[in-house]
C-alpha cells in the first residue's frame, strides 16, 4: 500500500474520513484554551491537517501566523470554503518530509498514525528540523495497537519515546484525561521541546 497523495485523495474523494472527528478535540482545545495572548504572535504549523479544525480554532482564536499543510488538496479546499478568510499563502500543499520553514508550535493530530510506520524516525527528524530552538511538539499519538496493514497505525508510549529522544525533551507523554469518548483511554498527550 503506497500512502501517497493518490492514497489520500481517494480517502477523501469516497468520504472515508473516519479519522475525523468534525470538530477540534478537548485535549487540542484544552491546549489553545490555556496559550495567552502573547502567544497569539507564535507561529504554528499543523502538518497532515486534513479538515483542519485545529487550525480553524486557531485562526477563529485571534492567532495569525497559522500554517496548515497536507499531501492532498481536497482538504485544503475543504478549509477553503470554511474559512475563507484564511490567508491563501498559509495554506501549504505537500508533502510533509519536504516542508520548509520555522515554527514556534507544530500541532499532532491524527498525521503520525497515517505515516508509514518506518516514517517515524524520519518524522521526528523532521519536526525538529521545521521547530525553532526551544519549540513546541504538542498534540495526541494513540496509545494503542489499532491496525498492521493500513492507517491509522498505533503503538505505544515506549516505542514513540524511542523517536522522538534524540531531538526533544520530555515535558509530558502521558495518557489524555479528556479524550472524546471514541478515543477514551486510547490516546498520549504529549508536549516536547526541541532540543
Amino acid at each position: 500500500m503506497k500512502l501517497n497523495k493518490e492514497f489520500w485523495d481517494n480517502r477523501y474523494v469516497s468520504n472515508d474520513t473516519g479519522w475525523d472527528a468534525s470538530y477540534i478535540t478537548t485535549p487540542i482545545k484544552d491546549y489553545f484554551d490555556q496559550l495567552d495572548d502573547r502567544d497569539k504572535k507564535l507561529c504554528i504549523l499543523v502538518p497532515g491537517c486534513g479538515n483542519g479544525h485545529e487550525p480553524e480554532y486557531l485562526f477563529r482564536s485571534g492567532f495569525k501566523q497559522v500554517y496548515v499543510a497536507d499531501i492532498s488538496e481536497f482538504p485544503l479546499e475543504n478549509f477553503k470554503k470554511r474559512v475563507p478568510d484564511f490567508p491563501p499563502e498559509q495554506l501549504l500543499h505537500g508533502d510533509f518530509f519536504q516542508l520548509k520553514g520555522s515554527y514556534d508550535i507544530i500541532v499532532e493530530q491524527t498525521f503520525f498514525c497515517a505515516l508509514d510506520p518506518s516514517l517515524r524516525p524520519a518524522y521526528a527528524a523532521k519536526m525538529a528540523e521545521l521547530l525553532k530552538p526551544g519549540g513546541r511538539l504538542v498534540g495526541v499519538l494513540f496509545n494503542d495497537t489499532l491496525n498492521t496493514d493500513k492507517p491509522p497505525f498505533g503503538g505505544t508510549k515506549e516505542e514513540y519515546i524511542s523517536y522522538f529522544r534524540p531531538y526533544f525533551e520530555i515535558i509530558h507523554f502521558e495518557p489524555c484525561y479528556n479524550s472524546i469518548p471514541p478515543r477514551a483511554g486510547r490516546e498520549l498527550f504529549i508536549y516536547l521541546t526541541k532540543k
